[in-house]
């Protein structure tokens, strides 16, 4: 006895994988036209009727009585032939059984009068087994001509609507794309789609923080700042460096903010179409107020915001300007824009318009600085976690070995050093991935089997060697880290050092800096007696920190307390101070480089020796650290009170660039 068949749970059903419905596309529809108006074509074939011959019908079919009835066509010439039920039963006529009420036969014909008339002479010249046929007059539609003239059309239709689709970047509706594209194109983010992005995963950034979550908890909680009056800020823009986490900033906020996101960066709103800027700006501004309160992120901002009428190459009709104009009257025009937030980001602040930066449309501007000792800590921590590390990594130390790094540059490190351990084929990632992972940022890849002549070599270690003795020997210099002759990236060979995070930096500190770049150049004449383009780089770096110091700092007695200096990012081409004044910088510049290259040439010469030594030892290891400097030339001037210093005074001051200095491929 068989067992009947149980019926699966609700419980597997619900395990059971729903499969996804199909999404409708609009060019379905233009399939089912094109079967439909085959299907209709097809309908007129002829393939099951036979062919025979006008001969044929009168001489056998007609004589033998076997037509019931025939139909002429008038527009086709043709003739349908019906034969009569006794008929179909003859075994001539077995394989037209299928065909049942038919036609059966089909023949042409010259013209219809001609065969009426040898009709009507068959019928006088019949005496017997002759019987009257019903004849039947009829005209058929012709779709293959209505295919002719219909199918172009819908070939034009549709590359028409596929040219459409294409210009306005696939916006908006099937087959009405074109009406659409002056629709906005922000990403909407509500409580249906998520952001996952929190305050959490956003390390650093203290201050900034503080300031975008006044604003989130002021949407959440708008009692506790209106109850005293208080207003809701009307904009904030995120201004800082590249890679700072701008971007990351504005996806916490997205993530906690708990009402609508809308996100769109400012080259949404620039198009081909005169007027689709301004236009999708109302869109996005009449969106926003249909769900406030909520909030609108406008990234790299300065795609539209820039200043106007400041560049010659732009016609007073700009489509940007128009643009602008139009995002400065959503923010604060005459109508009222209540529970709508604006957050920006920009790296360009100095070329927004002043209209837009102004209180009223943009309240706050928020720097996002490069992250200092502490901060930089913590961003490493965010990006360690998906590591497996060494259990020995100190994590202080890497933030100490990356001044002036930002929150991107970090989370390239992480990855960089994983890379470099699985390289390696290692199980866990070690403080030596992680400094050969700085290393690769900075100089670039190593190229060791790169071919050098002997007396090239030579040049590029008594070079490296002049840069790591006269920055030794200078108390203000920036502290030596190591020193190779391996070709990294494009350079033969490179000094790298890790400079002090300080806020302010004096003269004597700036021309100590000069004297170590110049140190590569004087150790080759003092050497070898002649110099090479080995330096560069140093040039390039030594005359750009001189300039700064005479025209932007006022480090220059001549000069004095001027700074030429425009913020706002004035034109190139006008220079504020007259020919006689740029003489003197250039004067004042060369003798400040002049100093500085004596003064380094000074110190070489009294530590031959040392300087002898380190480039031998680099010719010997091509790589070599601050200890086997200190063995050489002994303890650094004023280091003991270095470092007894609080290390808590290093941590509030403001980063610097990690240094490198190198000698460039000739």
């Amino acid at each position: 006895m068989s067992t009947p068949k149980k019926k699966p749970s609700n419980s597997i059903k619900n395990k059971m994988p729903k499969l996804p419905k199909p999404k409708f596309n609009f060019y379905w529809i233009y399939g089912a036209l094109a079967i439909v108006l085959i299907s209709m074509n097809l309908m007129q074939w002829k393939g099951f009727t036979k062919q025979t011959s006008k001969a044929n019908f009168f001489n056998v079919l007609m004589q033998n009585g076997d037509v019931e009835k025939i139909t002429v066509i008038r527009n086709e010439l043709e003739v349908q032939v019906f034969l009569d039920k006794e008929a179909l039963k003859k075994q001539e006529f077995s394989s037209l059984k299928e065909l049942r009420d038919g036609p059966h036969f089909s023949f042409s014909i010259g013209s219809i009068e001609s065969f009426e008339n040898q009709l009507a002479e068959f019928q006088k010249e019949q005496t017997f087994n002759y019987k009257d046929i019903e004849v039947k007059y009829e005209t058929t539609e012709d779709w293959g001509a209505v295919l002719g003239w219909l199918l172009p059309i819908v070939i034009m239709i549709a590359i028409w609507l596929f040219i459409m689709r294409r210009m306005s970047g696939g916006a908006g509706g099937p087959g009405g794309q074109i009406f659409n594209i002056g629709k906005s194109k922000a990403k909407l983010f509500d409580a249906e789609s998520k952001m996952k992005v929190t305050f959490k995963d956003v390390a650093g950034l203290e201050g900034a923080k503080q300031e975008v979550e006044e604003i989130v908890d002021f949407l959440k909680n708008p009692t506790r700042y209106t109850q005293l009056g208080a207003k809701i800020p009307k904009g904030a823009l995120l201004v800082g460096p590249p890679g700072t986490g701008k971007t990351l900033l504005a996806k916490a906020v997205a993530g906690e903010a708990k009402v609508p996101f809308f996100t769109l960066s400012g080259s949404d709103f620039v198009e081909m179409f005169v007027g689709v800027g301004a236009s999708r700006v109302r869109d996005l501004f009449k969106t926003a107020k249909e769900k406030s309160p909520c909030i609108i992120f406008i990234d790299e901002i300065d795609a539209i915001g820039r200043a106007r009428g400041k560049s010659a190459s732009f016609s007073s009709n700009d489509e940007r300007e128009n643009t602008l104009n139009q995002l400065l009257t959503e923010m604060d025009g005459f109508g009222t824009n209540s529970g709508v937030i604006l957050l920006a980001a920009t790296n360009r602040a100095d070329v927004l318009d002043s209209a837009l930066l102004r209180p009223g449309r943009f309240d706050r501007q928020i720097y996002v600085d490069m992250p200092n000792l502490n901060e930089r800590k913590e961003i490493f921590e965010v990006h360690l976690r998906p590591l497996k590390l060494n259990k020995k990594l100190d994590v202080d130390f890497l933030a100490k070995q990356t001044p002036g790094f930002s929150g991107a540059d970090i989370a390239n490190i992480c990855n960089e050093a994983a890379l470099i351990a699985a390289r390696k084929k290692k199980k866990s990632v070690d403080k030596q991935d992680f400094l050969d992972a700085v290393d690769r940022f900075i100089g670039g890849l190593e190229k060791k089997n790169k071919v050098i002549k002997k007396e090239e070599k030579q040049a590029i270690a008594y070079h490296e060697a002049g840069h790591a003795t006269v920055s030794w020997l200078l108390e203000h210099a920036s502290p030596l880290v190591k020193v190779t002759i391996i070709p990294r990236g494009q350079s033969l060979g490179a000094a790298w050092y890790l400079p002090e995070e300080r806020q302010i930096t004096t003269t004597e500190q700036l021309e100590h800096e000069l004297c170590a770049a110049l140190g590569g150049r004087a150790a080759e004449e003092i050497t070898f007696g002649k110099i090479s383009t080995g330096a560069l780089s140093d040039l390039e770096k030594v005359t750009k920190q001189a300039y700064a110091m005479v025209t932007v700092y006022g480090l220059n007695d001549k000069i004095g307390n001027v700074s030429f200096y425009d913020s706002r990012g004035g034109s190139e081409f006008q220079k504020p101070y007259s020919e006689k004044t740029a003489e003197i910088i250039d004067q004042e510049v060369k003798k400040l480089i002049e100093k500085c290259y004596k003064k380094a040439k000074t110190i070489l010469n009294k530590n031959k020796k040392g300087l002898k030594e380190i480039a031998e030892l680099l010719l010997d290891k091509e790589v070599i650290f601050k200890d086997d400097v200190e063995t050489i030339l002994g303890t650094r001037p004023n280091q003991v009170n270095k470092e007894s210093e609080a290390p808590k005074k290093a941590d509030t001051k403001k980063t610097t660039t990690r240094k490198k200095t190198e000698t460039p491929e000739a």
